[in-house]
């Protein structure tokens, strides 16, 4: 991948990250599941420092997952 693409690419994947984010405060869940939820958030930005086009996938799952309501139950 060129330069220009890289950029644009890890660009675009912090924004979609910055989305993320902010879409995990504002849901009304309990503080567990918002725990897990920022767990899976902090393993994709640490999975961006090395291979940021896995990093854009995982991110989309996560991001699709969050659209269809799939949120994880409370862990205990």
């Amino acid at each position: 991948m060129d330069n220009d693409g890289q950029l644009e690419l890890y660009t675009a994947v912090a924004a979609q990250l910055k989305e993320a984010h902010a879409r995990v405060r504002a849901l009304q869940v309990p503080e567990g599941v918002r725990m897990a939820l920022n767990r899976k958030l902090l393993v994709i930005t640490a999975a961006a420092k090395r291979d940021l086009a896995e990093a854009a996938r995982r991110l989309e799952r996560f991001m699709t997952a969050l659209d269809e309501e799939r949120i994880p139950e409370e862990e205990l």
